[in-house]
């Protein structure tokens, strides 16, 4: 996946917003939550950062070319850093980051997810 294909998903996503920010890192929030987190080095290539679920977090933090994410799951958060697509392929990616929204979306308010559009529940 390159960065434009990672930042052409995101934005395929409902209520999302971009901005680039932490030395030059591509973020994608919904009502203002970090859901995904991509860096580009040419040395290391495109690596994507996204909240899963505990049992996600279980499996993927232990296959080759995914790791848990530094300084979020460090904090106990269950968040996964994809390096290479040695055992995430570019579809299963986006499926984790469909994913990713879908978890940080259902924490927003009722409120908050009704004026995004996303169902006040």
């Amino acid at each position: 996946m390159t960065l434009d294909d990672y930042n052409a998903f995101c934005a395929s996503l409902p209520a999302t917003t971009h901005v680039v920010q932490w030395g030059g890192a591509h973020v994608w929030k919904v009502g203002d939550k970090v859901f995904a987190i991509a860096g580009w080095s040419e040395a290391d290539g495109l690596g994507v950062t996204f909240k899963v679920s505990e049992l996600a977090y279980d499996i993927l933090r232990e296959q080759p070319g995914c790791r848990p994410a530094p300084y979020l799951a460090s904090r106990g958060m269950k968040w996964i850093q994809r390096q290479t697509g040695e055992s995430v392929d570019d579809a299963a990616l986006c499926d984790y980051l469909r994913e990713s929204h879908g978890l940080v979306a259902a924490k927003l308010t009722r409120k908050a997810r009704s004026d995004l559009g996303l169902g006040g529940g």
